[in-house]
Formats: structure tokens, sequence, C-alpha cells
């Protein structure tokens, strides 16, 4: 199947999708689940690629299993911790009440954005598989391990913060635990590092600057975004001084070693 009809075929698959989603949504009043939708729909996105695309074999089955694999990670992952018995994540509170009594056809709207923003997430899958070469390429060898530093530390860092933050006696305390002592947001680095892997892939063909959007992109929503100034918002307010000090010691990003405690 053609690259164009692969992408277009992809982008009604997920129209329909997040528009159960939405009536979902309507039904329980929690747009969490829209979360859960958009890493899941890129998977969904990247095993169908991989499917019917005409790449050689060895190529669908190491594109569409990262794809696959990363999506499902992230995917019951945010819906344990965002969805599964939980209230309605906050950020979406404020949007309910924002829009008021608009706030259906802006929820549509918003659905249907973010169908659309998980069909150009699905492009480095998609471009990596126009690649017709018998076999793996150096570049394609080299982004393993990438891709599985990547998922395993993001993995890491997001159980170890469920683990410390089912422990009732760390209520209002910062991890500082593993990872977390040497960065603020180490699932955010991981998962910007996994974006990378993609550029890696791309080396050497045409397509390969447009992957490089991809983490530039994730480096603009993280720091100026819906990543780390809200999260670093949120944690100033429930933790106070407690995470004032886990600024000044802890590096905001890139892992590395603490500074020594202010005086």
């Amino acid at each position: 199947m053609g690259t164009l009809l692969l992408a277009l075929s992809g982008w009604g698959v997920l129209a329909a999708l997040f528009l159960l989603l939405y009536l979902y949504e309507r039904i329980v009043r929690d747009a969490s689940i829209v979360d859960v939708g958009w890493s899941g729909s890129i998977g969904l996105l990247a095993f169908g690629y991989a499917v019917l695309s005409d790449a050689p074999l060895e190529r669908r089955i190491l594109i569409g299993s990262m794809g696959v694999l990363w999506s499902l990670r992230l995917t019951v992952y945010l819906f344990f911790n965002r969805v599964y018995g939980k209230e309605e994540d906050g950020r979406y509170q404020n949007l309910r009440r924002n829009w008021g009594d608009r706030s259906g056809l802006f929820f549509f709207l918003f659905f249907q954005a973010q169908a659309l923003l998980g069909l150009v997430f699905s492009i480095p899958f998609l471009l990596a598989l126009t690649n017709t070469s018998a076999s793996l390429s150096f570049f394609e060898w080299i982004s393993i391990p990438v891709w599985v530093t990547a998922v395993l530390g993001e993995t890491y860092s997001d159980l170890h913060l469920a683990r410390f933050r089912s422990n009732p006696s760390n209520r209002g305390r910062v991890c500082q635990e593993g990872l977390w002592r040497y960065s603020r947001h180490p699932n955010y680095f991981f998962e910007w590092l996994h974006w990378w892997t993609y550029v890696i892939v791309g080396i050497g063909h045409w397509w390969g600057w447009i992957n490089l959007l991809f983490p530039l992109t994730m480096t603009f929503f993280l720091f100026k975004l819906t990543g780390i100034p809200a999260t670093e918002e949120q944690a100033l307010k429930s933790r106070g001084e407690a995470y004032r000090e886990y600024q000044r010691t802890t590096n905001r990003f890139f892992p590395w070693f603490p500074r020594e405690h202010a005086s």
C-alpha cells in the first residue's frame, strides 16, 4: 500500500477511535482517557504500517515492534496512573470549568486534534518503512540499544515513582531515589531520548531530516507547554519548600550527579 494511502487510512482510523473516546468522555465526564488514546493510537498506526507496508519483513518487524512496545508500555501506565480508579486529571477539570456550556463542542474538537497529533507522531514509523533496502542498515542496528535504553529508563522511572507514591508515609515528600536522584524528570528525559531513535534510523535517507522534527517538538512541549512547567508548578503547590530544595540540588532534565544542599 502506498505511503500516502497508509497515512490517510490511519487518520480515518484515529478519527473514528477518538470519536468513540469522546462519546465515552460524554458519558463519564472524564477526559483523562484522551491521554491513553493518544499513546495507544501511535502504536496502533505503527502496527498497521508494519503489516501493510511493502518494506522487507526484517524492517517491518523492527519498526513495528519499536512502535507497538513503546506505545503499549506507555498506554498501560497511563491507564492505571490516570484513569483506572482516579479522578479526572486536573488539567481537564480546568478546561471543563473554563469551557462551561461549550465543553461538549470544545472537547470534541480537542479529541479530534489528538487524533491528528497521533497521526503526525506516527510519521517516523511510516517513513522508516519506505526504506526498501533488503537488510537493516548500520544505523538501524545502532538505533536498537538507544531505543532499549530509552524505554527501560522511562519504565524504571515511572515504576519507581509509582512505588514511592503508593507509600502513605511519603505523602508530601519528594521522590529522590533511583533515577529521580539525578534528574527531576527522568521519565521525560527518556521519553525525549526515545524520539531520537528514529532520527538515527533515518540517517542517510532523504526523509531523515523530517524525523529530527519530532524530538525537537517534544523538547518544546516538555520545556514550554504541558511538560516540565506544569509538573513543577503543581509540585511547588503540593510540596512547597521540599520541592524548592530539590530544584536547587537536582538537574532539571539531563541526569547528572546532584549538587550539594544549599546552606
